[in-house]
């Protein structure tokens, strides 16, 4: 790498061109004084960066100790808390209050809906993200297993868009229901004196009729709303579905994303400047809006950009528009990593999460320039991953006061969210939130990170269940039931997003309209998906569920996740294991962070739909490999399987992996030498697992893609 000299900071080149002739015009922010203060932020928060990190490692040997200590007796609960609250570990939970962030746009605080997360060095997937505000409620269905069976290759079936076309009915009709008949036997839409008739009669409902475009007599649009979120029926006789319909209705829309997350975090591969400049390019192509990339499908290549806003006219008559794409947060980096794009006085790497607050800050004022952007209320949206509880939070908290200052923005612009993704936050969470109560606008829960660290903090108290049986246990529903009850709690209701994790089977659409209507029914007004499909489809329980009132009765209710449960170590109870139950779990566990690590290393793919030993495609990133590699470790490390036998598993999944990937051109196989970077980053992740900071990934795959990108 080359560098230049910035304030006492060594810059790589590609990093400081792009800050210096693409992010800094036309911000009004002079160079000379944005490198002076990242400077101070890097040489006066570093060290307490740093000093926060060292507390982490503190406790863990503590916690270590007391576990050894006790091993081989019973877990007495009371004892444990008492002394996790003696070391500082858990803190004293102090009076109630709410938060109070302002300026928080309505599809956070008002609209309940799904969130998409992406991976923001891949501009097309950046781009499908943004634009999945609105989605095709005919071709979600069409083409996925949602009505219980897959379409058959080839052109259209008629048959099978006859089902879709009844099944839209169905639902348009539990939602926007019609006085005296059914939208099933309509033949015409129509708009008088303000008010939508179908055949004459009028919605159960009016008010949710909303807008309409075209002419009255014959709309080629209408809007309506139900629990905050709109639908667009569109009419078209010359569409092929329309010239078939008797209302000439050929496609339903949906508001689906309503955020989606730019992601420079777990599902990327960013470990030098280039992939830094490539994150915080794309990021500034959508907060400029300018954003474009190539696409070539079907032997036809079209410029996919961001979707203008939506026009409609008011039952009224008045002209108004609706945004036409989805809120976007970035995530930056947590407070562990660093990176070389960027070394300090000493010639140490700077931390990245300081990188990051600072850089995608800058880029983000270029939205609060710009009229019908990316933000209406003048916010810029910071989810920040991987806090250890109330100190660290507040840490970030001072991070972006400082940023704010550089730049030249008012107090508490930078909104944050908070992922309730490690155990020392869960327990601490209504701490955790107070700490940045100026900022918070999103808290959420994600099982696989937090299972990964519940692991890694407890690697000593025994070994643990079975991953399906972690599931089970009782701390994971008081830790779901607690983000709700305390994010309520503090008043995030209409002003924050309560948030729950993803579904990982994007294939497997029908099991998710089973299953993630939880989410909305927990009182959760956000929950992610894999794609911009699912969003679609996932929106349709916002619909069913009143989000609002659902919350209001966990208010009236009281708090229904307790920290004690939360404590309850979800440790094997019965360890009658076969050694085939055995050996099937760590494949399990071995094929996936192997499918995961061999794109990471080899490809610098940080999120991508790996099969798994089933050969079902699931989505994973840095959490999924973090699960499964601490679970191997605590199996190694409590004698339930040996290091050989370890091995021979990774060994041989990494040959089923090899064959999954067989049409891959730009794939390396694993083996059968297994020697390459991928397979020893795969098994220093299992056989040094118990060594990792909290159980991350990152600082092994960072240094084995490195290693990779070095020798080419």
């Amino acid at each position: 790498m080359a560098y230049i000299e910035k304030h006492g900071l060594q810059v790589d080149t590609q990093l400081a061109e792009f800050v210096e002739a693409r992010a800094l015009p036309g911000t009004e922010v002079d160079g000379d004084a944005f490198w002076k203060g990242f400077s101070e932020i890097v040489h006066v928060l570093g060290p307490k960066n740093k000093a926060l990190l060292d507390h982490r490692q503190d406790l863990k040997a503590q916690i270590d100790a007391w576990h050894i200590e006790r091993r081989g007796k019973l877990h007495d609960r009371d004892e444990y808390q008492a002394f996790l609250k003696d070391i500082g570990y858990l803190v004293e939970e102090g009076a109630d209050f709410e938060i109070e962030t302002a300026n928080v746009d309505p599809e956070i605080a008002k609209v309940p809906g799904p969130q998409l997360v992406v991976p923001i060095m891949n501009a097309r997937y950046a781009l499908n993200a943004a634009n999945a505000r609105w989605g095709s409620l005919y071709d979600a269905m069409y083409g996925t297993d949602v009505l219980g069976d897959l379409p058959e290759p080839g052109g259209y079936n008629r048959g099978r868009g006859g089902r879709v076309v009844a099944r839209a009915r169905v639902m348009l009709d539990d939602h926007f229901p019609i006085d005296g008949t059914s939208h099933a036997d309509v033949r015409t839409y129509e708009v008088v004196d303000g008010a939508l008739l179908m055949d004459g009669n009028p919605l159960r409902s009016p008010e949710k009729f909303k807008g309409y475009r075209g002419s009255r007599a014959n709309p080629e649009a209408i809007l309506l709303q139900n629990n905050g979120l709109h639908m667009e029926l569109l009419f078209d006789g010359n569409n092929m579905i329309g010239r078939r319909d008797q209302a000439a209705l050929a496609d339903v829309l949906v508001e689906s994303a309503m955020s989606a997350i730019m992601d420079c975090e777990d599902s990327v591969a960013a470990v030098d400047a280039a992939d830094k400049v490539l994150c915080y390019s794309n990021w500034l192509g959508l907060m400029k809006g300018d954003l474009e990339e190539e696409v070539t499908k079907g032997g036809k290549t079209t410029t996919r950009r961001l979707n203008p806003d939506r026009e409609y006219t008011a039952p009224d008559g008045s002209a108004f528009t609706l945004k036409g794409r989805a809120l976007l947060w970035v995530r930056n980096v947590g407070h562990l990593m660093t990176n070389p794009s960027i070394l300090d006085k000493d010639g140490n790497e700077v931390f990245e999460g300081l990188m990051d607050g600072m850089m995608t800050t800058l880029i983000a004022m270029h939205d609060l320039k710009r009229d019908s952007g990316n933000s209406v209320h003048g916010s810029v949206y910071v989810v920040k991953p991987k806090m250890h509880g109330p100190d660290e939070v507040a840490f970030a908290a001072e991070v972006f006061d400082k940023v704010e200052d550089i730049l030249g923005l008012p107090r508490h612009t930078v909104k944050i969210g908070i992922m309730d993704e490690e155990r020392r936050t869960t327990v601490n969470l209504k701490e955790c939130i107070r700490a940045a109560k100026h900022r918070v606008a999103f808290i959420n829960t994600g099982f696989l990170d937090r299972t990964g660290d519940e692991i890694h903090t407890s690697m000593e108290a025994g070994p643990f269940s079975r991953k399906d049986f972690i599931k089970r246990k009782s701390w994971i529903g008081a830790y779901e039931n607690q983000n709700v009850d305390v994010g309520l709690e503090c008043g995030l209701q209409g002003k924050a997003q309560i948030g729950k994790g993803m579904w990982a089977a994007p294939d497997m659409m029908a099991a998710m309209m089973e299953e993630k209507i939880g989410h909305p029914r927990s009182g959760a007004n956000c929950a992610w998906v894999p794609s911009p499909t699912a969003a679609t489809l996932h929106a349709l329980h916002y619909h069913q569920v009143d989000v609002f009132a659902v919350q209001d009765k966990i208010k009236a209710g009281g708090r229904r996740g307790h920290v004690e449960n939360i404590l309850d170590i979800p440790l094997a109870t019965y360890r009658a294991w076969s050694d085939d139950q055995i050996t099937r779990e760590v494949e399990n566990n071995a094929q996936g962070i192997l499918g995961y690590v061999v794109r990471w290393i080899d490809q610098g793919v940080g999120c991508s739909k790996v099969p798994d030993i089933n050969n079902v495609g699931l989505m994973e990133d840095r959490a999924t490999c973090r699960i499964s590699s601490q679970h191997i470790a605590n199996w190694l490390h409590h004698g339930v399987v040996e290091r050989d036998q370890v091995m021979e598993i990774m060994r041989r999944m990494a040959l089923v992996v090899d064959e999954q990937n067989a049409g891959d051109a730009a794939y390396t196989p694993m083996g059968p030498d297994f020697q390459g970077l991928a397979f020893q980053a795969a098994c220093d992740l299992v056989f040094l697992g118990t060594v990792q900071p909290a159980g991350y990934t990152e600082p092994i795959l960072h240094a084995r893609r490195l290693e990779l990108k070095g020798s080419q």
